[in-house]
């Protein structure tokens, strides 16, 4: 049977922060806890969802890491508790709405955060006991805003993913003003995670023709306005259809992701420096090669439907056109450019074969296609 859920409000326009204060009373949150990082803070937005809450106690943790920790999740629950708050905002990009995903569960769960990953089949331990949380996003990258997942790193270093429908924000406020003049190199490699997400859930082979449509629309939105969005940060049409495209994608990969997430989640926690969208951007190309011999993908010409999407002649077009996309936006050329190692494989295929995207890609990976994916990617 086919699970179909969508999924929570949402409040989408430009200058939509406004609305928090009628969201928080909406939601039943009185005492806030606003979780976002040091650069949102320093960028001023944290100031603009301070001046939506007029007359209302908040407290801040603005200490989310790039990648976000188990440990970073203790220390925003020390403060949550300490304060009396009721609930969460979520303020920045998904580093700071997964840490906050944390919270609401850790806040109100006993024993270790890892009790709660979905690969120790905690999922189902997640109760409606979860804080509530409402989320504003400052990316257009993983659509957590309306997801029901968040990945953490725990403290065994694994970068591990925690779902439940108990955390999906109450309300996601989708504001593209928060993004205008956001780094373009932070605008290229956001926009391609939320391209990833497009191109793999319409990829996984589980039943949802609802994903599948939302899928192949944010496709055609992110992959026609990203190069518009890293080369003007100002331009507001391209920020609103690629926050567009980052939010569709999340809210259709509750159908499934594949390799590209697979990887990418298991590199992040063997190097929490990497960035995970650059990552996703690094993998698509090899993904969609493995991938293309699947028959299902054939026989519903589901590559060439998403290559028409991208502006492209046919399926097989599409690695080349990730790739040139990739150099276009100033990203890095492959992996060996952020660092990475073949001694740093194994670790990699280990956590990937665990990881929880591994079995809904549409073709089942071995190592060896793992490890033939990652030398194509170098």
């Amino acid at each position: 049977m086919a699970f179909i859920y969508y999924i929570t409000q949402v409040q989408f326009e430009f200058g939509a922060v406004k609305l928090l204060k009628q969201e928080c009373e909406r939601v039943g949150i009185t005492r806030p806890l606003i979780v976002t990082d040091a650069g949102v803070k320093a960028a001023g937005v944290l100031q603009k969802a301070l001046d939506a809450l007029p007359g209302v106690p908040v407290t801040v943790f603005d200490q989310t890491p790039s990648n976000p920790t188990e440990a970073a999740v203790r220390a925003a629950v020390a403060m949550y508790k300490s304060a009396g708050c009721d609930g969460l905002i979520a303020v920045g990009g998904g580093s700071a709405i997964d840490c906050a995903k944390g919270v609401a569960i850790a806040a109100t769960h006993e024993g270790p955060l890892t009790t709660y990953a979905t690969i120790e089949g905690g999922s189902l331990k997640i109760t409606e006991r979860a804080a509530p949380l409402i989320a504003v996003p400052t990316t257009s990258g993983t659509g957590s805003e309306v997801a029901r997942g968040a990945i953490i790193i725990v403290d065994d270093h694994r970068k591990l993913g925690f779902h439940s429908w108990h955390i999906v924000p109450k309300t996601a406020i989708c504001d593209p003003e928060l993004t205008l003049g956001l780094p373009p190199k932070l605008t290229a490699a956001t926009g391609m995670d939320a391209i990833a997400h497009c191109m793999e859930t319409y990829m996984s082979a589980a039943f949802n023709p609802p994903a599948d449509g939302i899928a192949l629309d944010g496709l055609e939105r992110g992959w026609s306005h990203i190069e518009r969005a890293t080369r003007d940060g100002s331009d507001r049409e391209a920020r609103l259809n690629l926050m567009s495209a980052s939010m569709q994608g999340a809210m259709a990969f509750q159908k499934g992701l594949g390799c590209v997430h697979s990887l990418s989640h298991s590199l992040g926690g063997v190097d929490p420096r990497l960035h995970h969208g650059t990552l996703n951007a690094m993998f698509l190309p090899a993904v969609v090669r493995f991938n293309a011999e699947v028959e299902s993908l054939q026989k519903e010409h589901r590559l060439d439907r998403m290559a028409r999407a991208m502006g492209l002649q046919s399926g097989s077009d599409i690695p080349e056109a990730i790739r040139d996309m990739n150099a276009r936006l100033g990203l890095p050329t492959g992996l060996a450019a952020m660092g990475v190692t073949a001694a740093q494989f194994e670790a990699i295929i280990d956590g990937a074969m665990a990881d929880h995207c591994h079995k809904t890609n549409p073709r089942l990976a071995t190592r060896q296609d793992y490890r033939e994916m990652l030398e194509s990617a170098m």
